[in-house]
C-alpha cells in the first residue's frame, strides 16, 4: 500500500478543491443577482 501523502494532487484535495470553487462560483452568481452588480463592479474595478 502506497504512504499517505499529505500534499499534492491526491483524490482528498481534489474533491476538496472542486467543492469549494462550485460553492465561490454559486456565491458569486448570487452576489451578482441580488446587487444587480458584476464582481468587478462590486470590488470598484469597473
Amino acid at each position: 500500500m502506497e504512504s499517505e501523502k499529505k500534499f499534492g494532487f491526491t483524490d482528498f484535495a481534489e474533491n476538496w478543491n472542486g467543492r469549494l470553487a462550485m460553492l465561490g462560483f454559486v456565491i458569486g452568481l448570487a452576489t451578482e443577482v441580488i446587487t444587480g452588480q458584476g464582481i468587478l463592479s462590486q470590488i470598484g474595478l469597473l
